[in-house]
């Protein structure tokens, strides 16, 4: 690379990789999704840390676990209002470096972590959700500090408002870094444009087999067997897939496409029936690690730079993204802040020998822990369980929890050992998630930050 590179980065919510064509689902359409694969490379095995929206994506963006950055939940208050609170104070975002080295740095969607109307971390531009979610019709988006109501369909209106930044920057002497960051397809599963609605009227949704309801199942398991919310689901998926082809179209028009990355990825994964649940990893009381919740879609192409049509299958995870970004811009990596996670530059590349064939992946999500290897999944909740454990390799859907097997007393013992002492070593003592009662309803306020009220941070 000659030139520092312009970045787009892409982040819907609440999606699996099985919704994308290029994942091998022949009843979604996603045309662009594949395009980006076909153009790029295609991770098969990307994990976020923690299965649900707000934590996930501070990660991305600090490269930094939840019991390091203290969001532990979706963010339920603290948005807007006298009560908002940034959540993220106090840490070192990827866009603060950016922004520091030259790259002139934009949102047009959701930020979900606090405070959303101050532009914060870099970012000069600020066109944010009011929220975490909503209608998608008429929504309310901060612009200009202000709660304004944006007419239309909101996809649309994040999009538009990202090809505005990008005709704005497109020919500017420093480079430009732009996170689009979609509601879609998180419920509502109506609202969405009626013709591709139509579309999936006979569609028989394979793809999402409608399973007897999990003895876990929570509340969104009510959309269990409706094909309703099958079809709004996709067609959120489709539609936002159209919108990924205006911007791809846009930099291929202004002739930057050579010089920009494109990410595209989700905030966590999804089940729509799958397991007997719809949802995510609070989908079900306790809280789950399903590989459906846990993996999402993660591509991305750079012309000249990353291989066209390859297919990565090392296994990375959102904690890797920051060092990864900044070591593809060769930037530096702060020093102080103890990050889990390692660059996955090479596999980027597309090269075999990655220094990635031994990688273990952590999760949490409050009293829940998760080791998973490239064969075993062991999944504990503190203090007194129910504890998993799965053969990935003969079980990939995980039906049989081997947890009580004596013949795998050995195994758990030496990958929970393991676990405990992974988080030990990253886990920040008034952060540590297993502190706190995190149900999956919500986070109240910034852990660690005390208020005049007596208030708990999670609801």
């Amino acid at each position: 690379m000659d030139m520092a590179p312009n970045i787009i980065f892409i982040l819907t919510d609440d999606q699996g990789p099985w919704a994308a064509g290029c994942y091998g689902n022949p009843e979604i359409r996603t045309p662009n999704l594949d395009r980006i694969a076909a153009t790029g490379i295609r991770f098969d095995n990307f994990f976020v840390t923690i299965p649900v929206c707000s934590p996930s994506r501070a990660s991305f963006l600090t490269g930094r676990i939840p019991s390091q950055h203290g969001v532990h939940d979706w963010i339920r208050e603290g948005n807007t209002g006298p009560d908002a609170a940034s959540y993220l104070q106090d840490e070192i975002c990827y866009t603060d470096i950016l922004s520091e080295h030259g790259w002139t740095c934009g949102l047009s969607g959701k930020w979900h972590l606090g405070n959303s109307t101050l532009p914060q971390h870099g970012f000069s531009h600020w066109f944010a959700h009011e929220k975490g979610g909503g209608p998608y019709n008429d929504a309310t988006l901060v612009r200009n500090g202000e709660l304004v109501t944006v007419p239309g369909y909101v996809t649309t209106a994040i999009t538009d408002d990202a090809l505005a930044f990008i005709d704005n920057h497109a020919n500017n002497d420093n480079p430009f870094y732009l996170s689009v960051h979609y509601t879609a397809p998180h419920s509502p599963w109506t609202g969405h444009p009626q013709d591709i609605v139509d579309s999936y009227d006979d569609c028989p949704f394979e793809s999402c087999p409608q399973e007897d309801p999990h003895p876990w199942a929570g509340g969104l398991s009510n959309n269990l067997g409706n094909r309703e919310s099958l079809k709004g689901y996709f067609a959120a998926v489709t539609a936002m897939d159209y919108d990924v082809g205006r911007i791809l179209d846009k930099i291929e028009d202004k002739g930057i496409r050579d010089n920009t990355l494109v990410v595209f990825t989700s905030d966590n994964g999804f089940s729509c029936g799958h397991h007997g649940f719809w949802g995510k990893g609070n989908g079900t009381r306790p809280l789950n690690m399903y590989e459906n919740s846990i993996k999402v879609p993660f591509l991305s192409s750079h012309p000249g730079v990353i291989p066209e049509g390859s297919v990565q299958p090392a296994m990375a995870s959102g904690y890797d993204f920051m060092p990864t970004l900044l070591d593809y811009l060769n930037l530096p990596l702060p020093e102080d802040r103890n990050y889990p996670g390692r660059s996955f530059l090479a596999a980027l590349k597309g090269e075999e020998n990655s220094g990635r064939d031994n990688v273990v992946i952590y999760d949490e999500y409050g009293t829940t822990r998760m080791i998973r290897t490239a064969e075993w999944k062991y999944v504990h909740r503190y203090p007194d369980g129910p504890n998993e454990l799965y053969d990935l390799q003969n079980d990939p859907d995980e039906r049989d929890n081997l947890v009580a097997d004596n013949a795998q007393a050995n195994r758990i013992k030496t990958m929970k050992t393991q676990m405990e002492t992974w988080f030990a070593t990253y886990s920040v003592p008034d952060k540590d998630g297993r502190d706190y009662n995190v149900t999956g309803s919500g986070q109240l306020r910034p852990v660690g930050q005390k208020w005049e009220d007596d208030r708990k941070p999670f609801a």
